[in-house]
């Protein structure tokens, strides 16, 4: 079994309730303690069940994001500048790159997220959990995914995700539901467990609005801007 303990140390010490990351304190305090744990952790033998399993690459996927913004530190976004290339090379620079050496294999951020977390595992709940360091992404938690918990903890992040004014709201006069574009991108996945994206949201709204699947949606501005707090 592997020790989410440290990592959850970590969040709690360095992640507001907001989602932010005080990346200039973690750097500054605590540089090479993500690091350490996740060298700690990548040659272990992993066998486990399905909750294991999703509480692990959830926890992973965020942890490596957060070590690579650790590296780069400081930086204004994900979609570099970091090396001076353009917006789109720079993307493809942080999801696409094969360097997360893990149980005797490499995977990229995108093999993590498009071969295990949804292919594999098949949970649209991961797209509110998982978080690629900009402010257009989910909220990221303030702790770590345990196996035992970890059913909750994403209906808890997928609640928080849509009861969120900035990432899913509804206007009553115009009658448009407007939504973060992670509700575009991953379209098929929340359509498989839900009719349509309108009523995957209303499952999970606090509040009872009429959304059907004629109910038209217009796509929010995704904010690329690193999910930094200021110390």
């Amino acid at each position: 079994m592997i020790d989410f303990e440290p990592w959850d140390k970590l969040l709690r010490q360095y992640v507001d309730q907001q989602g932010r990351v005080d990346y200039l304190a973690w750097k500054r305090e605590q540089p090479q303690a993500l690091a350490d744990w996740l060298s700690s952790i990548k040659h272990l033998q992993f066998n486990a069940n399905a909750a294991e399993e999703l509480a692990l690459w959830i926890n992973l996927y965020n942890a490596f994001t957060i070590s690579t913004v650790l590296e780069q530190y400081p930086i204004e976004s994900i979609r570099p500048r970091i090396l001076g290339i353009p917006n789109w090379l720079g993307f493809l620079w942080f999801f696409q790159r094969r360097i997360y050496d893990i149980f005797g294999k490499r995977y990229s951020l995108a093999q993590i997220e498009n071969q295990i977390l949804r292919d594999k595992l098949q949970e649209p709940r991961i797209h509110f959990a998982i978080v690629c360091a900009s402010i257009g992404c989910p909220l990221l938690r303030p702790g770590a995914y345990f196996p035992e918990q970890v059913s909750q903890q994403l209906d808890e992040d997928a609640r928080r995700f849509i009861n969120n004014p900035e990432k899913v709201r509804y206007d009553s006069q115009s009658q448009v539901l407007y939504c973060n574009k992670i509700l575009k991108w991953y379209r098929q996945d929340f359509v498989k467990v839900a009719p349509s994206i309108p009523e995957y949201i209303r499952s999970y709204l606090n509040t009872d609005l009429p959304l059907t699947a004629s109910t038209p949606i217009s796509y929010l501005h995704y904010d690329w801007s690193l999910n930094q707090r200021m110390s």
